[in-house]
């Protein structure tokens, strides 16, 4: 069933028709410059990984934030991931992120994955960026998510999360970003739904994903997503270990300790081109996009406590 709770906070008024067009058009030329200006971007092809980079620096310069990089090495090749920081106010030291991967699958341009999360978190940083909150922001685009880094050390989220770990972050809620860009209204078209009873039967909803242990973020944030999308919001509490639950830097957050969930549009349940040559950005569909973008936003603005 979708978690629908009742929900009181008041939010910024919903985006209007004109507005949505606007976004879309918006996200549409980053998803287009990354996914095919770029293409494939991942260790084997370094230069296109530091080409994405500076292009996400760029974007998010020109949102009015100061990006950070965070570089680490791997087998003598410099990787990084890029931080933004928003700081709260009356409660700076708890910290919220929201992250999304920048590199793509190996023989992938990665338009849904992840260049349609992307955009949204590019996009999300202008929307927040001045605005006033208590807890603290951190906006992060991470490098190394897809093979052969996933579930490792060298995983980027897996070393941002392991180095906050250390360094006693107080990490309230990591919220992930995961392929977020395709609906299909057909009946049929979302695998695994288990005849409806699991999930709807036709892929034109956004899941949210948590384990057990950090499963209480889900109730809230879906009310907070309603409240400024359109969009049907369905909520999945999965084993950590289980095949879709642990597949993106949620799981690195997990492994430390930290409380976190994943939004998706369920990636290869419904989109028949994840991790192919076919992954380009006609695929991609904006007013959904937008629409996904509009929620989150509302998401964020619960979690942080963002004044109205």
């Amino acid at each position: 069933m979708p978690l629908r709770p009742e929900f009181s906070r008041s939010f910024t008024p919903d985006p209007s028709p004109g507005e949505l067009e606007l976004l879309a058009a918006r996200l549409r030329d980053d998803v287009v410059y990354i996914a095919q200006e770029i293409g494939e971007r991942n260790a084997a092809n370094h230069a296109a990984l530091e080409a994405a980079a500076r292009f996400i620096e760029q974007r998010l310069r020109a949102a009015g934030t100061t990006p950070q990089r965070l570089v680490y090495d791997v087998d003598g090749r410099t990787f990084a991931n890029i931080e933004v920081e928003l700081r709260g106010v009356a409660k700076p030291n708890e910290i919220v992120v929201l992250g999304a991967h920048y590199d793509s699958a190996p023989g992938s341009p990665g338009a849904n994955d992840n260049a349609s999360a992307l955009a949204c978190l590019i996009h999300l940083a202008g929307r927040l960026a001045g605005r006033r909150s208590a807890r603290t922001l951190r906006l992060v685009a991470f490098t190394n998510e897809e093979p052969p880094f996933t579930r490792t050390r060298r995983m980027g989220s897996r070393v941002y999360a392991r180095r906050a770990r250390r360094e006693g972050v107080d990490i309230r809620a990591m919220v992930c970003l995961e392929t977020i860009g395709y609906r299909d209204t057909r009946k049929g078209s979302q695998r695994f739904s288990l005849g409806g009873l699991l999930l709807p039967n036709q892929g034109d909803f956004i899941a949210l994903v948590s384990n057990w242990r950090y499963r209480r973020l889900l109730a809230p944030a879906a009310a907070a997503f309603s409240q400024r999308s359109a969009v049907d919001i369905h909520g999945l509490v999965l084993p950590s270990h289980m095949p879709g639950a642990w597949s993106s830097d949620h799981w690195s957050f997990w492994k430390e300790g930290f409380p976190a969930f994943m939004v998706t549009d369920t990636a290869p349940m419904r989109y028949p081109w994840y991790h192919t040559p076919d992954d380009t950005p006609e695929k991609v569909d904006y007013a959904f996009l937008g629409q996904v973008a509009a929620g989150i936003e509302g998401v964020l603005e619960d979690l942080l406590g963002i004044e109205a």
